[in-house]
C-alpha cells in the first residue's frame, strides 16, 4: 500500500511539472505559410523547438514530442515588427507643450523612456554643456516586461519592436526587443539599434531655440565627436608624454551608434535631412516620411532607408469646421497614404511603424489606406517584417520564416490586414501566446488623429 501511494505521488508530481512547464516543441501542420523571403507554401508545416524555427516546408517530419496545431484554414506569417516605438520602456510624465521644429508640439511626440533633460538656464560654457542630449541612455538597459502595452501590441500581431528613448534632441540609443519574456534580459534581441534624434526646441529661451539652432547644435555635437574619436585614437597610440582626453559619455554614446534616426515628414524636410546626413557622413534612417512620395527618386539615389508612420495626417478634431483649408494641406493629407506604394515602386527601402496605433481595427484601417492607394499586400507584409529587420541589421534572425531563425510567428484565420481576419496565436521566442479578447466596436475607441504637419 505504501509503495502504491509513493508511486501515485510521483506520477502526480510529474504530471504537475509537465503542466507547469511551457511546451518547447510545436508543429503547425497543414497551414498556408507566408515565408516573405521566399515563395508562399500553400500547405506546409512549421516546426518550432527551443525558441527557434527547426524546419519549414511541405515534407517536415513531426517528432513525437511536438504539440501539434492543425493549420487547415490558417495562415502563418513572420511576427510583425514595429520599426520605431517606445514599447517596453517606462512612460514618463507628460511633457510640457512647446514648439517643435518638425511642426508638432512636444506633448504630441511619441511616448518615451526617461525624464526629459532640463535645458540649461545659463549660457553654454563649453562643449560639455549639451542640454537635451542623453545619447548615453540605452533602451536595452531600460526595457521592462511590466509595460502593459506589450500585451496590446502582441494581440495585434507584433512580436518585436525597435524601441528608443525619445525625449530631447539626441535622445538615446534604441534596441530591438521581443515583446515577450519574463525578464528584461530575455527581451533584448539586439542591444544597439541606433541613435534617436528629434528637432525639438521646447524649453529653450535662446540657442538652440529654432530649427537653424537645433541643426547647428547637432552639427557641433558630431564635430566634437569626431575630434574626440581622433584624440582617443592618438592617445591610444602615443600615451607617453601626452595628456589623456577626458571621458565624455555624451560623445561616447554618439560614437557607439550604428545608425542615426532623423525626423523628416515633408518633402522639404526629407531633402534637408538627406543633405545634413551626407554632410556629417551619418548612416541615416529617416522617420515620418508622409510626403516621401514627392522625393522618392532622391531617396532612391541616396540609398537612405525610410520608416513610414501609419498615423496618417488628419484634420484636427478641434479645428473650426467653418475654416477653409489651403489646397496644399488637403493635398498633403490626401496623398500621404500613397507614399508606401511610390517607395515600393521606386525601390526605396522602407518599413512601417505604428506611431502608437496598436488597436487592431485602427491598425488595419491605417494599413488598408495604403493598400487602397496602390501598395501591394506582399509589400505591406514585407514592410512590417523583413524590411524592418534589414534596416536595423537583424535580418539574420528576424523577419521571415526560415530554418534557424527566431520563432517569432503569428497565426491568422485569413489574409493579414483584412477587416475580418483575426490573429489566433502568437509565438515569441517559441512560446505560444493568445491575443486579448477583442473589444466591441463601441468600446474599442479610435486612436487619436495625427497632428497636422504644415506642408
Amino acid at each position: 500500500m505504501r509503495k502504491a501511494l509513493h508511486a501515485l505521488c510521483v506520477l502526480t508530481m510529474a504530471a504537475l511539472a509537465v503542466r507547469a512547464a511551457p511546451a518547447s516543441v510545436f508543429a503547425i501542420r497543414g497551414a498556408r505559410i507566408v515565408t516573405v523571403s521566399g515563395p508562399v507554401i500553400e500547405k506546409g508545416t512549421v516546426l518550432i523547438r527551443d525558441g527557434l524555427i527547426e524546419d519549414v516546408g511541405t515534407a517536415v517530419q513531426i517528432p513525437p514530442d511536438a504539440w501539434v496545431i492543425e493549420g487547415q484554414g490558417l495562415t502563418v506569417y513572420p511576427g510583425l515588427i514595429d520599426a520605431l516605438s517606445s514599447l517596453g520602456l517606462p512612460e514618463p510624465a507628460p511633457a510640457a507643450a512647446g514648439t517643435r521644429a518638425g511642426g508638432r508640439t512636444a506633448a504630441q511626440q511619441p511616448s518615451q523612456a526617461s525624464p526629459a533633460p532640463q535645458a540649461e538656464t545659463r549660457p553654454a560654457q563649453g562643449p560639455e554643456d549639451r542640454p537635451l542630449t542623453t545619447s548615453w541612455l540605452r533602451a536595452a538597459d531600460l526595457v521592462s516586461p511590466a509595460d502593459s502595452r506589450l500585451e496590446t501590441a502582441r494581440s495585434a500581431g507584433f512580436t518585436a519592436a525597435v524601441t528608443f528613448p525619445q525625449r530631447g534632441i539626441i535622445a538615446g540609443q534604441g534596441a530591438v526587443i521581443a515583446l515577450g519574456g519574463e525578464r528584461a534580459g530575455q527581451m533584448v534581441i539586439a542591444s544597439s539599434a541606433g541613435l534617436y534624434l528629434t528637432l525639438t526646441t521646447a524649453g529653450f529661451g535662446s540657442f538652440p531655440g529654432s530649427l537653424m539652432g537645433v541643426l547647428a547644435y547637432i552639427r557641433q555635437v558630431y564635430l566634437d565627436a569626431e575630434h574626440y574619436r581622433l584624440a582617443k585614437e592618438f592617445y591610444a597610440r602615443n600615451p607617453a608624454g601626452n595628456q589623456r582626453p577626458a571621458y565624455d559619455r555624451a560623445l561616447e554614446g554618439v560614437l557607439e551608434a550604428p545608425r542615426v534616426l532623423l525626423p523628416a515628414s515633408r518633402a522639404v524636410e526629407i531633402d534637408r535631412m538627406l543633405r545634413f546626413a551626407a554632410e556629417l557622413k551619418l548612416n541615416a534612417v529617416l522617420y515620418g516620411a508622409h510626403q516621401a512620395h514627392k522625393v522618392a527618386g532622391l531617396l532612391r539615389k541616396s540609398g537612405v532607408p525610410v520608416l513610414v508612420s501609419l498615423r496618417w495626417p488628419e484634420r484636427s478634431r478641434d479645428a473650426d469646421p467653418e475654416q477653409v483649408e489651403p489646397l496644399r494641406v488637403l493635398e498633403f493629407r490626401e496623398l500621404a497614404p500613397s507614399t508606401p506604394a511610390v517607395l515600393a515602386r521606386e525601390g526605396v527601402r522602407f518599413a512601417f511603424y505604428t506611431d502608437g496605433i496598436w488597436n487592431v481595427r485602427e491598425l488595419v484601417r491605417a494599413v488598408r489606406r495604403a493598400l487602397e492607394a496602390g501598395l501591394s499586400q506582399q509589400d505591406a507584409v514585407r514592410a512590417f517584417t523583413l524590411s524592418a529587420a534589414e534596416i536595423f541589421g537583424v535580418a539574420d534572425r528576424l523577419g521571415s520564416i526560415e530554418k534557424g531563425k527566431i520563432a517569432n510567428l503569428i497565426v491568422t484565420d485569413g489574409e493579414l490586414f483584412q477587416e475580418k481576419t483575426r490573429v489566433k496565436f502568437i509565438f515569441i521566442d517559441g512560446l505560444k501566446y493568445e491575443p486579448l479578447p477583442e473589444a466591441a466596436p463601441e468600446e474599442a475607441g479610435r486612436a487619436e488623429p495625427s497632428v497636422e504637419v504644415e506642408p
